[in-house]
């Protein structure tokens, strides 16, 4: 037994390797060949995008113009998710100030695998053809593709700067797998309601990526302690993700929502909510300090929290006042954490969250989902109307009996669903991803570009004094007897 202990210390405990140049290739070319397949297998257009079906569709239904194709309606939402994906996650990952690189570009290559394996996923579970045994896809199929992928990057987040990109591959491959299962359960079989995803993209994405990372926790992690913290510049290109994200998210809670009134009431919601929790993010992030300064970490994330906590609530009649005071108490809820609980975490229980994703994702993923439940279960017909309960709740077929009371009680327990799936699924992930294969970097080279990319030399700082002689290359003098010394310029 001794002799076994003492060979799986040296096997997980055996000096690191970042030398990915077979490994990331391989599941790159791989993995894309088996999506090439598996779209060949499963994939097709759906009918609004397939030329016959769509003629066919236009004269059965008595279409008369093709701006009545739902993708006219939809695009615009699509063209801010996508960005919210690319540009605003992954900007928002560049406070690091030698991880830039990796924030932005491992950002790029996960959403680019995740959104075709979701495709996959969500098509299998939602609208797989039981007679043709395939999956049509359209406009929504691509915003909920990248809804996907949301739970993803959010894992991301806890992890960055501490694991390769094959293990973020990984990370996404089983975090798409188990998003679709759990939003199966919980939009399917539960008959919840989440259009802005509180909690099957944020509080599972969440606990998913916290379980991860607490499973790889470093114990010399502080070996890196000097690169784990922002410059100047870094803040900056970070905050431009904050703010993408912050102006597209009503169109992040709304894109899926009803036609006619729901789609506004969503929109409208979240823009409160954001706008008030960036004043109470202020608020506590000045009066935390002796002097009253801000703290650029709280105002790049907390300031989100309430369109966060809006996901679920958002196409619900809550109310303006309603969404003001969900974006107030998550302003505070998450700069809290970014003060106390984070170190709170890492201190006691051995969780390293490199982005906070446990303040700004997890927890107000967690209050959206039962702010959604209470909402629901106060739902009465003299604020909504007998056919807008039906409407907003989809009480039709199997769930035509359904009260808003217990709809709130299903809506809460799709919240726990979602926090479990985060916390089971990345605990089994993070037993997988401790197998010394993966190319991660030791605990002294973690948060640095240069472990995985060509990254230019510094820029070299020219002494003013040779600017000057440029200028002077036609002039003959000696630079000793110029009137401009250095002090001078």
């Amino acid at each position: 037994m001794g002799n076994l202990c003492e060979c799986l210390g040296n096997f997980f405990g055996r000096q690191k390797n970042t030398n990915v140049r077979v490994s990331l290739p391989a599941v790159c070319f791989i993995w894309q060949i088996a999506m090439i397949v598996l779209f060949g297998i499963f994939i097709r257009y759906d009918e609004e995008s397939d030329v016959k079906k769509w003629l066919e569709l236009k004269k059965s239904e008595n279409i008369t113009s093709n701006i009545e194709n739902d993708f006219y309606f939809r695009y615009p939402s699509f063209q801010d998710v996508h960005v919210m994906i690319f540009v605003g996650f992954g900007f928002l990952m560049t406070f690091l100030k030698r991880y830039s690189f990796s924030g932005v570009g491992f950002n790029f290559l996960i959403a680019a695998f995740g959104l075709q394996w979701a495709l996959l996923m969500q098509g299998w579970f939602h609208s797989l053809d039981p007679v043709t045994a395939t999956i049509s896809i359209g406009i929504e199929s691509l915003i909920n593709a990248d809804f996907c992928c949301a739970g993803s990057l959010i894992a991301m987040g806890a992890l960055l700067g501490k694991v390769s990109p094959v293990q973020l591959m990984v990370v996404t491959l089983f975090g798409v797998t188990l998003f679709a299962v759990e939003e199966y359960i919980i939009l399917d079989l539960l008959h919840c309601r989440d259009a802005g995803g509180s909690m099957v993209i944020h509080a599972f994405g969440g606990y998913y990526g916290l379980a991860i990372s607490w499973v790889l926790y470093r114990p010399k992690l502080h070996q890196s302690k000097s690169l784990n913290g922002s410059v100047y510049h870094s803040d900056m290109f970070a905050m431009i993700g904050t703010l993408f994200l912050w102006m597209f998210w009503p169109s992040f809670n709304s894109a899926i929502t009803d036609h006619g009134d729901g789609q506004p009431r969503a929109a409208i919601n979240t823009y409160l909510a954001l706008a008030s929790s960036v004043l109470t993010a202020v608020a506590i992030s000045s009066v935390s300090q002796k002097k009253g300064k801000l703290d650029m970490v709280h105002i790049q994330n907390a300031t989100l929290a309430g369109g966060v906590a809006m996901g679920t609530a958002a196409e619900f009649m809550i109310t303006p006042y309603g969404s003001l005071i969900v974006g107030f108490c998550c302003g505070i809820i998450s700069t809290f954490g970014y003060l106390f609980v984070t170190p709170f975490l890492e201190k006691t229980l051995k969780l390293q969250d490199t982005c906070g994703i446990h303040n700004l994702h997890a927890v107000p993923g967690m209050l959206g989902g039962f702010v959604g439940a209470i909402v629901a279960a106060f739902a009465n017909e003299d604020v909504y109307g007998k056919e807008g309960l039906k409407r907003v709740f989809d009480f039709e077929g199997d769930f035509a009996n359904r009260t808003p009371g217990t709809q709130g009680g299903f809506q809460a327990a799709g919240t726990c669903v979602a926090i479990a799936f985060g916390i089971v699924g990345g605990g089994v992930v993070g037993l997988i991803l401790r197998l010394p294969i993966w190319g991660d970097p030791a605990d002294d080279n973690c948060f640095d570009d240069d472990v995985y990319w060509e990254v230019p030399e510094e820029e070299e700082i020219i002494p003013p004094v040779l600017e000057y002689n440029n200028h002077m290359i036609h002039k003959h003098q000696d630079i000793s007897e110029s009137n401009f010394s250095v002090e001078q310029s």
